[in-house]
């Protein structure tokens, strides 16, 4: 994204939970440190090029803005030189993904919509966003993408989240608030249904 607004500080706010989602997936398959990194990259990376992609923004961000690469490695470098009080402090990945899941399928509509999609059409780009890094993390680490057996709901609390952006935006409510609002709301679905299918 272009500028360093609220959407740009939130994309790599999405960024960085998500990297550090993919470190922490890399430390319990006990792959080494280039492990730890392409997976920290691609759960972070993925679904934002793929939307950029799709929406001709190219080349995508991750490859024009210096951060969209760095912060990944920050994270990497938190998760690998701490990890034992990352995970005492954060026991799961579940948040990290639940907090990046929240972020992206927000700040993606967004994106879709500055650049001339309708508001469905954004919504599914919104949601591609949010899972994608996942999925792709999921399948390198040899598990089964969450996405596909959604009982704990991965793709349905980004599809509410990215829903609520592109009915504000059609209601013309612009901000961070209402930005930060659905990742919220999107957040705690995803934490939620973890919480209740593990009980």
């Amino acid at each position: 994204m272009s500028g360093h607004g609220v959407a740009w500080a939130l994309d790599l706010a999405g960024i960085f939970v998500f990297a550090v989602s993919g470190a922490l997936a890399a430390v319990r398959q006990q792959l080494d440190v280039v492990g730890m990194v392409v997976l920290a990259e691609i759960t972070a990376l993925g679904g934002g090029i793929v939307r950029d992609l799709v929406i001709g923004a190219v080349p995508p961000a991750a490859f024009t803005d210096l951060g969209y690469v760095l912060v990944p490695l920050v994270a990497s470098g938190l998760v690998f030189f701490w990890h034992p009080q990352v995970t005492r402090l954060f026991p799961a990945v579940l948040l990290f993904d639940a907090a990046g899941l929240g972020l992206f399928c927000t700040t993606g509509t967004l994106k879709a919509l500055d650049h001339g999609l309708s508001p469905v059409h954004a919504v599914l780009l919104g949601v591609v966003t949010a899972v994608g890094g996942g999925v792709l993390r999921d399948v390198l680490a040899g598990h089964i993408p969450s996405v596909l057996y959604d009982r704990q709901l991965y793709a349905l609390p980004a599809l509410l989240g990215a829903a609520a952006v592109a009915a504000a935006d059609s209601a013309d409510l612009h901000g961070g608030a209402v930005t930060a609002g659905a990742a919220v709301m999107a957040f705690a679905m995803r934490v939620r249904s973890e919480e209740h299918t593990s009980e």
